[in-house]
């Protein structure tokens, strides 16, 4: 019997080969299915599928997302994209280009249970979590479009699950989309240009040694003090500072990959000297790097982002003090960048932009 629970485009390659199996396909169909759902295709257009077995697969929930509105940053050419779920939902990813390729930023939740102080996404808290494939074509829908202008095989080379929601919360449909995303028969990303961002749950963080041990874990830290991150993610209060950094300590000794600790620089709140010095106590001896985030405001917050000259500043502490760290680059500030902040625009103003 045909499982109408999960959604085709979170099928497995053995899931399709059971399907194909279940009804009385040869099995060559489910290599056939399994690549046309990793180029972000319909039931429709699979065309060298038989019209009778598109039939049969429209029965199954598809699961896939549209594209409603893309924004382009004037400044850096950054794009914004809002995509709409069969459900009726609505959430975010961004594209941003770098030296090296394209990276796009993709969401794993609708809405996000976290509260952090300095983001938008989790203002109305978590919807839902996101299925493994909604999650990969968030990516095949945007890769689609890149490739009609490049005319190339691949688009998009990097990945990282830092849109809205707490990939951790959605664990296990975040360990299918990363099984289905680096497939060698898919859309084949390597777990390597796949970053993880995380608000930091130790237990989910162990299980990520077995399960992910190739992708670049990304810990939000933004405070080096207990209470200080407490004020700015509630969820410190739950899985304090200390037990968070052993889990990251153990994930980079068990993979031998460098944990990133994204710090985002808030005005007059984390960008002191105290804050510097306590920062690089509490990273000694845990091979990290960390990634200096000038915030992009968030009105609804009422944060101010440390100035650029105040980030340099900052930087030049940490380093003098034996800190490996950068500062990201500033994207998209001109087409609400931060998380979240487009999706709340548009819901609450109850209209779609062009």
């Amino acid at each position: 019997m045909i499982d109408t629970k999960k959604t085709l485009t979170s099928y497995s390659l053995d899931d399709a080969k059971a399907l194909m199996q279940e009804l009385g396909q040869p099995a060559f169909r489910a290599e056939q299915l399994f690549s046309w759902i990793h180029k972000g295709a319909t039931v429709d257009e699979m065309t060298n599928l038989p019209k009778d077995l598109r039939e049969k697969l429209k029965l199954i929930p598809f699961g896939g997302v549209e594209i409603i509105t893309r924004l382009t940053s004037k400044k850096d050419g950054t794009v914004k994209y809002l995509y709409k779920l069969e459900d009726g939902n609505i959430i975010e990813g961004v594209l941003m280009q770098y030296s090296y390729g394209r990276t796009i930023c993709i969401s794993t939740q609708v809405g996000c249970n976290m509260g952090c102080a300095f983001c938008a996404s989790t203002l109305e808290g978590c919807v839902r979590n996101l299925t493994p494939g909604e999650m990969l074509y968030e990516i095949l829908s945007v890769e689609r479009e890149l490739q009609k202008e490049d005319k190339q095989d691949r688009a998009i080379t990097n990945v990282v699950l830092m849109g809205s929601g707490e990939p951790l919360d959605n664990y296990d449909n975040t360990i299918a989309f990363l099984k289905l995303v680096s497939h060698p028969k898919g859309i084949n990303i390597s777990p390597r240009n796949i970053s993880l961002s995380t608000c930091g749950i130790p237990s989910k963080i162990i299980r990520l040694i077995e399960e992910a041990p190739h992708v670049t874990l990304s810990i939000s830290l933004h405070a080096p003090f207990n209470n200080m991150r407490s004020e700015l993610m509630p969820i410190n209060r739950v899985y304090p500072l200390n037990d968070v950094l052993e889990a990251a300590k153990l994930y980079a000794e068990k993979t031998g990959r460098r944990v990133i600790f994204e710090y985002a620089l808030i005005s007059g709140v984390n960008d002191t000297k105290e804050c510097a010095t306590q920062l690089s106590r509490i990273t000694r001896g845990i091979n990290c790097h960390v990634n200096l985030i000038p915030l992009n405001t968030v009105k609804e917050r009422n944060l101010i982002g440390a100035t650029r000259k105040k980030a340099n500043e900052f930087l030049v502490m940490l380093k003098n003090l034996g800190v490996s760290a950068t500062i990201r680059r500033e994207m998209g500030s001109d087409i609400e960048g931060a998380c979240g902040q487009l999706r709340r625009r548009v819901i609450k103003e109850g209209e779609f932009l062009d």
